[in-house]
């Protein structure tokens, strides 16, 4: 298992903007009443004779455009800035309302409708089919016509507006002692007009740019000409407030929300996930219009509900409201509401014109969270094809540049490219950011933070850390003490200087460590990393694993880890990024590694010992990750994804006789892993890896397989396995995993409301030993060759208080040892949606 901490985005110029909406969001804990500049409308809509709500009701202000519909349990929220007396509320079936109401006050209705009383002539009624799922049917057929990416070229204008605000902002909180310095921020305060929840805009950013699309071979690219942010100086954030990263397209079959995979109202398989209801029908832009509601059959699928208009000639979707259902298997996401409108162009082309997209998202219940909202203004469509050849990567599906060259000073730009005007608080947003992070007790807040999440206290030019490296223990140094830092990045963005030093109680030595990372470039990245270390090293450990100096790996051990051994190495790195996703890596080693008593190195045939190994190394690594995506910051950087197959290569020749080394060897590993989505089914993961070694070795350099003596479950070891207890020369790896997202739990009522998800995996072992390689040293006790395939399976619950994960695994194979793990319960913490 990874570093707890690991889970944060370690990217520093990014963390400033989170530590800055955080420092907000963790002293703020109860709801506002209202806000008296508004005239709000709130309520509950029944059948008048059997009191059941009614979802789908219309309600607008009596002669303005501003309406909305009960949602599926009939409540309702409206509010306008404009003068207004009456409400009007309408359904099919039922008697209109016309319902006085004060200005500028807070109302709140229970609203009873009436069935019209109709009097008919004898009518005969003929079995028929729901209106509505011809209707269904015809945009499922017309969905490739319809659809813009059915276009073989178009470029377009995109404008983006992107906000976050922190909901649920009350007048208590901003009289605390903390804010007295913060009174200014209040000024900003407002509420939402369909969310019915106050909020405070803490973050706002605009850019403008040129979107391209390519079908064969299908690329997107997007050049962003001007950007403008509140709050992060680093300008390669850009990208991701494009339309390249916040890109919907309702006619797919499944909606991305935060990596949930949500079924399409218009999806191909929805007549079996929605019902349909036929409403209205009316001229919109001078085209006949159908409107269409819906809403989902069954209870916690990952579903929307809302309303469409759909034109009755061409089947195409002019207007979509989506909002995701209320009981939906998603964390954290309270609400999320998608509006989409299109129109037609050249008398052919239906094309998108706007995108709303708002979310509001708690990390707890009843406390205050963060509101997302989205603008998106298409213009200047054009479909005649450029020339190409230069215009798309070859190596990237989907390309984001940030050229930037309009300055955000630049009124008048922006006052030509805005679809409309900021309003005044928007336009306060941007000083408003800069005012808090210059306040003593946000920078404050930001380093607690800071150390909490990373490990590391900055001071200046210094980080020290991380603290929970700081005491450790284990059988063979007893209490270990550790020192540890790095420079920041006030010291320099190109230049990075880290290093350690250690001392065990019981062994009284000192271990330490010291290294230099430097950038020589950081786009396309290429970067030289230095390092020597003389301390003690667990060799089989997994890369995910913690560090035998956390002080967690001391706490969660199944048993003491007395299988340390002192290593002194030296390590030069050289990564040079070719495009992303694309990289080479150089590595030389040259290391000295010392015997223990429970580890010696001998040849009890030969009556020989050893003292140390030593090795000199040199590795070649490739890494291909087509299409992958990650966030940079001025070292470190954290990939994104892609759903493309990920491929490692790695290449190492042992050099003997070069400063001392004792083996010649070579080694070759090959390795491909990928996640797949498979829509409502949920995730697949595999892994498969492959490697091989010539060479006549001791066993400490032979692949010795990653065990797991933890209570932690770690996705990169065989979790079951003890350390030094399988090694080989050649081996074939195969990991396969299932996430089924709550599919079988959300259909049993108790498992529903408790929102668990269920997990398999299994993992499978090969490999072998030639008999040279088993006689050059004496094996440990514990250590043996793969005598037939180790096979271990687990099924799991992940989402349990929405952060832990917990394994039930089985040993099916290599059971006939003693002190071996044949089942174990494992856990770890994980942040999902």
């Amino acid at each position: 298992m990874c570093e707890v901490y690991g889970v944060f985005v370690k990217v520093s110029e990014y963390m400033k903007f989170f530590f800055y909406i955080l420092f907000i969001v963790i002293i703020t804990f109860i709801q506002f009443e209202g806000s008296a500049q508004k005239t709000i409308v709130k309520g509950l809509i029944t059948d008048e004779l059997t009191k059941e709500t009614i979802p789908f009701v219309n309600i607008s202000f009596l002669n303005t455009s501003i309406g909305t519909i009960t949602d599926t349990n009939g409540n309702f929220h409206l509010e306008t800035d404009l003068l207004v007396d009456s409400l009007l509320i309408s359904y099919i079936g039922y008697e209109s309302q016309k319902i006085k109401i004060e200005n500028r006050t807070i109302t709140e209705l229970d609203i009873n409708l009436k069935l019209v009383d109709m009097a008919l002539d004898e009518i005969t009624i003929f079995a028929g089919e729901n209106p509505a799922l011809r209707i269904i049917r015809n945009i499922q057929k017309n969905k490739k016509k319809n659809n813009s990416e059915k276009l073989e070229y178009f470029q377009c204008n995109v404008y983006n507006k992107l906000q976050l605000d922190l909901s649920n902002i009350n007048d208590k909180f901003q009289k605390r002692k903390a804010f007295n310095k913060f009174q200014f921020v209040f000024d900003l305060k407002d509420s939402s007009e369909v969310l019915g929840k106050t909020y405070l805009p803490v973050f706002i950013s605009e850019n403008y740019s040129q979107y391209y699309y390519q079908k064969r071979p299908e690329r997107k690219k997007e050049i962003i000409i001007a950007n403008k942010i509140s709050g992060i100086e680093n300008k390669s954030y850009s990208e991701f407030t494009g339309q390249m990263y916040i890109d919907i397209n309702m006619y797919n079959n499944y909606i991305d929300v935060f990596g949930k995979q949500f079924v399409s109202p218009f999806s191909n398989n929805g007549l079996m996930v929605y019902k349909y209801f036929l409403e209205d029908s009316s001229f919109i832009n001078n085209k006949w219009c159908y409107n269409i509601t819906y809403k989902p059959k069954r209870k916690q699928e990952r579903t929307f509900y809302g309303n469409f208009w759909v034109n009755d000639s061409t089947w195409a979707i002019v207007k979509v409201n989506a909002r995701i259902s209320k009981d939906a298997n998603i964390n954290y996401v309270k609400d999320l509401i998608l509006e989409h409108e299109f129109d037609l162009f050249f008398d052919s082309v239906w094309f998108k014109t706007k995108d709303k997209l708002l979310v509001d998202i708690n990390l707890l219940n009843k406390t205050q969270g963060l509101f997302g909202r989205k603008l998106t203004i298409y213009k200047n469509l054009k479909l005649n094809r450029q020339d190409s050849a230069n215009l798309f990567s070859s190596n990237q599906l989907n390309e984001a540049i940030v050229i930037d060259t309009i300055p955000d000073d630049d009124i008048s730009y922006w006052n030509s490219v805005r679809p409309e005007k900021l309003s005044e608080k928007e336009e306060q947003i941007y000083q408003m950011v800069d005012s808090v992070k210059n306040v003593p007790i946000f920078r404050t807040f930001t380093d607690i933070i800071y150390l909490l999440a990373y490990g590391y206290y900055t001071h200046k030019k210094i980080e020290y850390g991380p603290y929970f490296k700081t005491f450790s223990f284990n059988p063979i140094e007893g209490s270990r003490f550790r020192i540890g830092g790095r420079t920041s990045n006030a010291f320099s963005t190109n230049l990075m200087l880290y290093g350690h030093l250690a001392y065990g109680t019981k062994d009284k030595r000192f271990k330490y460590g010291l290294g230099t990372l430097y950038m020589i470039n950081k786009n396309p990245r290429f970067t030289i990393d230095l390092y020597y270390e003389n301390d003690l090293s667990l060799l089989g450990q997994s890369v995910n694993a913690f560090s035998e100096d956390n002080i967690l790996a001391s706490i969660l051990a199944i048993r003491p880890n007395d299988n340390l051994l002192n290593l002194e190495r030296y390590r030069v790195l050289l990564e040079k990024e070719w495009f992303t996703g694309f990289s080479n890596t150089l590595r030389l080693f040259y290391g000295t590694l010392l015997p223990s008593e429970k580890i010696p190195f001998k040849n009890s045939t030969n009556n020989e010992s050893w003292n140390n190994l030593v090795a000199s190394e040199v590795s070649f690594k490739t890494r291909f990750a087509f299409n992958e995506k990650v966030l940079s910051g001025e070292f470190e950087r954290v990939s994104l994804g892609t759903k493309f197959p990920i491929i490692d290569i790695d290449l190492t020749i042992g050099l003997k006789d070069v400063l001392n080394s004792d083996f010649e060897y070579y080694r070759a590993s090959f390795k491909i892993t990928q996640a797949i989505d498979v829509g409502l089914l949920g995730y697949f993961k595999y892994a498969i890896g492959i490697g091989k070694i010539w060479g006549e070795l001791p066993f400490p350099l032979l692949y010795l397989h990653e065990g797991n003596e933890t209570y932690a479950l770690d996705d990169y070891a065989y979790n079951l396995l003890s350390y030094y207890e399988l090694g080989s020369d050649f081996y074939q790896s195969i990991y396969l995993e299932h996430k089924f997202q709550g599919l079988l739990f959300n259909k049993i009522p108790l498992f529903r409301k408790l929102k668990w998800r269920e997990t398999v995996q299994m993992k499978v072992l090969n490999g072998s030993i030639t008999e040279k390689n088993k006689q050059v040293w004496d094996f440990p006790q514990s250590l043996s060759e793969i005598d037939k395939p180790y096979v271990e399976v687990g099924v799991g619950i992940e989402n349990i208080f929405k952060l832990i994960r917990i394994d039930a695994m089985w040993r099916l194979t290599n059971r006939e040892k003693d002190n071996i793990q044949k089942f174990g319960i494992k856990a770890k913490l994980q942040f999902i949606f």
